[in-house]
């Protein structure tokens, strides 16, 4: 789905949000590749980012075009700083959920940005008539943990080593939910 772009200011500094373009596809590769290089906590590596930007721009365009999904960009001060995504669904039992996943490059956390990210999508989930927001975040990661908890997300279940790494070490993921 597409919604209207929305800008404010956050602490002297001007946010942006807007939907995904094709035209965005080679800089979102780029941040993936990034962000996933950049923290353990997201669900693959750098290395796994094998999209080529003819598949992201179509990924794009199924985004724009679905009736249940919406992918929102951040820019801070016209630098893109991350992404969030709400991922509806189609089949008719579970049509009044949706799914939550954000993500920012790390130099642009802790300023707010994905408190606004995530309040616009739950603004948006409400508009649509959506009931239950879920969201799956690593048991480590406390700073990520705290904002859904800000939010309102509770969480309702644990999955034990969820996530294997390469030193053989697991992370469990704790499973939260916002009812609308």
């Amino acid at each position: 789905m597409l919604v209207e772009p929305i800008t404010r200011t956050l602490n002297g500094h001007t946010l942006t949000l807007r939907c995904a373009a094709e035209e965005d596809a080679e800089m979102l590769l780029r941040y993936l590749k990034t962000t996933c290089g950049e923290t353990p906590w997201l669900a693959r590596g750098p290395e796994e980012v094998t999209m080529t930007e003819e598949e992201e721009k179509a990924f794009i365009r199924g985004q724009n075009e679905s009736p249940v999904n919406l992918m929102l960009l951040a820019f801070w001060d016209g630098e893109h700083a991350g992404n969030a995504s709400l991922m509806g669904f189609s089949m008719a039992r579970y049509r009044h959920r949706a799914q939550l996943a954000v993500a920012l490059y790390q130099k642009f956390t802790g300023k707010g940005i994905g408190t606004v990210l995530l309040e616009e999508l739950i603004d948006v989930a409400r508009q649509k008539g959506l009931e239950q927001l879920e969201l799956e975040v690593a048991a480590h990661n406390t700073g990520a943990i705290a904002l859904y908890k800000k939010l309102g997300f509770e969480v309702c279940g644990t999955l034990p080593r969820n996530m294997k790494f390469p030193d053989g070490s697991y992370e469990d993921v704790l499973f939260m939910a916002k009812f609308l």
